[in-house]
């Protein structure tokens, strides 16, 4: 049985280095330019070179993602991209517009390249024609049942691999390719700009009556007729390891250091319990329930990996977030007196009792006994986001500890 790559989004470098930290197998990122999340904090070339560094450092592998629809006025541009990341020599590159394939196989013949969910992968003989391009791996659409990925990969050659998406939000259009956004707002989710209008509140204007909005109700929970739960399948890893996937991918280069640990944390247990022994994996289901829900989600679903889902299991629902945790910072280290260097990125005060969330699994409960400011002042409470403090919590903690709080506790 093939132990399965788990593939987690960064949306900067600190969010690398958790990534990594937290169990990835391998980390994809975007650059500055033709990546499909423009408003991500995204990666300068200097910060690529350093993650990629750290990643291989710890054996991970980092993708960066070029999976723009690309324009005439694009292509210019994207080879003298391709040419600066040849020099930095990422795993593999995410593409999914042929015309930007050509261009990667042509500047960077040593790169692996991975065909996008973007490109609308969803029977094998598109996973076979970009596998006699070159192509190592195809992203499958999100629409794939389990059953469809299974004919897939036994009809497609051993040495393509396949990757699905696993776990984070979905969206209502085929495989991402979405015009509602360019037509809304002007700015085109198929080259990164996609300003989520899925999620906005809708009403129904008859054109007689102008200015009086009627609801337009999906059931009786609320009027987001385009909005999606999340997909979560942390409680499905055996049918996803049976049915021959080979890289399990987590979506969110939009999101924080908190969901990343918290997810990358229960995945990678996950995953290594069922390689280990069923048994345990089935055994140790409620820890993995209970630690998933810890970051923002909306809601679960399994998607359309089970067929068309449900009236029970059905996706769409209200927006509404839910959030047990507050991301507090990150450790970066500890001083010789045993305070723990933080860069603080939401509000805390002395008294507080918070939580250091570990990369093995542990949770510690711990009490917050002072706070320095930079200067070594005392403070009562760190209300300003991303200034550096030291911080007394009765302990030692280690590079990379997530600090995070209860939300009733805020």
């Amino acid at each position: 049985m093939k132990r399965p790559e788990l593939l987690i989004p960064a949306n900067s470098l600190e969010v690398l280095k958790i990534a990594v930290v937290f169990g990835a197998d391998a980390v994809y990122i975007g650059g500055e330019a033709f990546s499909l999340r423009a408003k991500a904090k995204n990666f300068s070339m200097e910060e690529m070179k350093e993650g990629i560094a750290f990643a291989h450092a710890h054996g991970v592998k980092v993708y960066v993602t070029a999976n723009i629809l690309a324009h005439n006025a694009d292509l210019s541009e994207v080879r003298a991209y391709f040419t600066e990341l040849r020099e930095i020599l990422p795993d593999a590159l995410i593409i999914s517009d042929p015309g930007v394939f050509a261009i990667a196989k042509e500047v960077c013949p040593k790169i692996e390249l991975h065909i996008s969910t973007q490109a609308n992968n969803t029977n094998y003989g598109t996973y076979r024609f970009w596998h006699a391009l070159g192509a190592k791996r195809v992203v499958s659409a999100r629409e794939l049942s389990l059953q469809e990925i299974r004919e897939i990969r036994e009809q497609i050659p051993d040495e393509l691999e396949i990757e699905t998406f696993i776990h984070g939000a979905m969206c209502i259009s085929y495989s991402g390719r979405c015009l509602l956004s360019n037509y809304l707002a002007a700015r085109d989710a198929n080259r990164g700009a996609c300003t989520h209008p899925c999620r906005w509140k809708y009403a129904l204007m008859e054109e007689k009556r102008p200015g009086e909005y009627m609801p337009v109700f999906e059931n009786e929970r609320g009027t987001y007729i385009f909005n999606s739960r999340d997909l979560c399948m942390i409680e499905h890893i055996p049918e996803l390891v049976a049915a021959g996937i080979d890289s399990f991918k987590v979506e969110g280069r939009m999101k924080a250091a908190l969901y990343v640990a918290t997810v990358a944390r229960t995945y990678r247990k996950a995953i290594d319990d069922f390689m280990e022994s069923p048994e345990t994996y089935r055994r140790n289901m409620p820890w993995y329930r209970s630690q998933i829900s810890n970051c923002t989600y909306r809601q679960f679903t399994t998607g359309f990996f089970f067929g068309r889902p449900s009236e029970e299991t059905q996706i769409y629902d209200n927006n509404t977030y839910l959030k047990e945790y507050t991301y507090l910072g990150t450790v970066e280290g500890c001083t010789d007196d045993g305070l723990c260097t933080v860069v603080q990125r939401n509000k805390f005060s002395v008294g507080e009792r918070i939580e250091a969330m570990k990369p093995d699994g542990r949770n510690l409960e711990l009490t917050v006994l002072r706070i320095l400011d930079e200067a070594g002042r005392e403070m009562d409470c760190a209300p300003h986001p991303q200034q550096k403090l030291y911080i007394d919590l009765g302990t030692s903690l280690e590079c990379y500890d997530i600090l995070r709080r209860k939300e009733e506790a805020c």
